[in-house]
């Protein structure tokens, strides 16, 4: 599984229809709207590398009022969850 970090700059009268809208696209798992310079983040998820062109220009970038996008792909997860899977490994419960 591939996870890209797409940040959006969108048209700031329309942020929660924007996020919705994102929200709805296959592949996206969750949109956050935040402060600073960009005013969504959407977590995209994908099977293949290929498929961002699909998912990002392909219909994030249409989504009216989506003014740009900067998007990065993760080389490797690190979560809570998984350190906490990691270390009870071998456990008895």
């Amino acid at each position: 599984m591939i996870t890209s970090i797409v940040l959006i700059k969108t048209s700031t009268d329309r942020i929660p229809e924007i996020a919705e809208q994102i929200a709805a696209i296959e592949s996206v798992s969750e949109v956050y709207s935040v402060t600073g310079a960009h005013d969504l983040i959407a977590m995209v998820r994908v099977a293949r590398h290929d498929d961002l062109a699909d998912v990002i220009p392909g219909h994030i970038s249409k989504v009216p009022g989506v003014l740009s996008t900067e998007t990065h792909i993760a080389f490797r997860t690190y979560s809570q969850h998984d350190l906490e899977a990691a270390f009870a490994i071998g456990l008895d419960a």
